[in-house]
């Protein structure tokens, strides 16, 4: 399985995103998205408190989500809570925010660009190359 970690940018913030060739998926972080969202002081923190409603209300989402190795801003990597574009999509629907439906729009663009890449290597290649230089 190849995982490449990346580094997105909305509306000039940080969202760390991991592909995943095996199973042809987007990984998001999903404080970062939180941290996006809400503008929180501690996204952790709302992140941890929305986990605790979401298993309230009895919503599966949060059994769903995984932790994979994330670059951290320290340059280490760490486990870290993700979520796959479907998940993200339903967890955005449980955090009020103005921002909820442009950041909808910035993921269906990702994934739309990560295709283009399949489809053409060359893309890919230069994907590559602005990712690691």
């Amino acid at each position: 399985m190849v995982k490449q970690n990346t580094i997105k940018l909305f509306e000039e913030k940080k969202i760390r995103t991991l592909w995943d060739s095996e199973t042809e998926e987007w990984y998001f972080s999903v404080v970062d998205v939180v941290a996006v969202l809400t503008d929180s002081e501690n996204p952790r923190r709302y992140w941890s408190d929305l986990k605790r409603k979401l298993v309230k209300e009895g919503s599966q989402l949060y059994e769903e989500i995984v932790q994979l190795k994330m670059l951290s801003s320290d340059g280490k990597y760490y486990k870290t809570d993700v979520a796959t574009a479907q998940q993200l999509f339903r967890l955005i629907q449980s955090i009020p925010s103005p921002k909820a439906e442009p950041f909808k729009l910035w993921m269906a663009q990702v994934a739309a660009e990560r295709l283009e890449q399949i489809q053409d290597p060359e893309l890919s290649i230069e994907q590559a190359m602005e990712d690691y230089y």
